[in-house]
Parts: structure tokens; C-alpha cells; sequence
């Protein structure tokens, strides 16, 4: 060979000879394989970033809204038991009013009632018809659930009873006890829309 650095190809393998007579391969095709390779890899690792930062703001955009959804469910929830509440108080309210202004004359009746000397000397067929329409009056306020009650013999209670006078008791026992009702008390809805009317003993210690 004249020329030391000639160069025998070979396929896709090239042969060069250097200065000190070493035979030296390059693969052309190998090297270009490596760095596209290389590019490649990084392009693919530059969108799987893309992707990740994409997924986490849709995470956080739905974890937003899923935040935002289960509060306006909420809201919209406690806003249905509110109005539902505040319905059921007016309808209370509304049979309240009707009611207390009945009362009186369920009032008109006991008191007719009360004085049974004078109550016995009317007609008897007159009498029952009186009765009877008081029992169906009776009837039609137990279905609002409305209870009268007669406190004789309890320790008087503010929430309950109206006490209208003070009795001498004679024992210490009876003291804030009532000894008289003048008026029943009503109960709606296991509330007291009317206290009873009452005389209440009060002891005095002598000594």
C-alpha cells in the first residue's frame, strides 16, 4: 500500500490505517442510531413533563370544582331544611293564633260548667246538647294536639303557671304549692301557649 492512510470500506464499516499502522473501524450508521437515540429520549421526557404539569392542573381545576360542588350541595341543602323550618313555625304560629283565640270559649264553657248547682237546675235535653257540642269542640283541638292541663296539688312552676295570689299555708311543706286552679293552662306541641291560672300557698315561719 503506498498510502498509509487509505481507507478500505467494507459494507457499512469503514477501515482507516493511522500513523502507527493500527487499523481503526467507524460505523457510520451506529453513530447516527446512538444520537437520534439520545434526542429521542429527551423530547419523550420533555413531553412526559408536559403531560404531568397538564395532569396536575386538571387535578387541581377538579378537585376545585368538586370542592365548589359538594359546598352549593350543601348550601342548597341547608337552605331547603331552612325554608322547611321556617314554614313549619309559621304553620305553628298560624294555629297558635286561631287557637289561643278559642281558648276563651272553651273558658265560657268550664265556667258554665264549674257552678254545678245552677248548671244541673237547666233543662236536661238543653244541658246535653250543650255538652255535647263542648265534647266536639274538645275533639277538634286534640287533633292540633292542643292539651289543656289542671296543676291542683303541684309546686308552682313560672314556665307553667300564672300565680294571680298568695294563700297562708300551714305547714312548710305546702309552701309554693298550688291550692287552687281559677283557670286551666294549654299546651300546643308540648308548649305552654297559655299558663294556668293559680293560687299558690306560701308558708311564713312564725318563729
Amino acid at each position: 500500500m503506498k498510502n498509509k492512510d487509505k481507507k478500505v470500506k467494507n459494507d457499512d464499516t469503514s477501515k482507516s490505517l493511522d500513523n502507527d499502522g493500527v487499523v481503526s473501524h467507524t460505523t457510520e450508521a451506529e453513530d447516527d442510531v446512538v444520537f437520534d437515540d439520545i434526542e429521542d429520549n429527551d423530547a419523550f421526557s420533555d413531553k412526559i413533563k408536559k403531560i404531568q404539569k397538564k395532569l396536575k392542573v386538571c387535578m387541581t381545576e377538579r378537585q376545585e370544582y368538586l370542592d365548589g360542588w359538594q359546598r352549593a350541595k350543601a348550601d342548597s341543602i341547608n337552605t331547603k331544611k331552612s325554608e322547611e323550618g321556617r314554614r313549619k313555625e309559621l304553620i305553628q304560629f298560624s294555629q297558635e293564633g286561631l287557637l289561643l283565640d278559642v281558648l276563651p270559649v272553651l273558658d265560657s264553657f268550664e265556667m258554665a260548667f264549674s257552678n254545678k248547682k245552677v248548671w244541673e237546675s237547666v233543662d236536661k235535653n238543653w244541658r246535653k246538647g250543650i255538652e255535647h257540642i263542648h265534647t266536639q269542640l274538645v275533639n277538634v283541638l286534640k287533633q292540633y294536639d292542643l292539651k289543656s292541663f289542671d296543676p291542683l296539688g303541684e309546686y308552682f312552676s313560672p314556665s307553667q303557671h300564672d300565680s294571680v295570689e298568695s294563700v297562708s299555708a300551714d305547714t312548710k311543706s305546702d309552701d309554693g304549692k298550688i291550692i287552687e286552679v281559677l283557670q286551666c293552662g294549654y299546651v300546643l306541641n308540648d308548649k305552654v301557649i297559655r299558663p294556668a291560672k293559680v293560687k299558690v300557698a306560701v308558708f311564713k315561719n312564725k318563729e
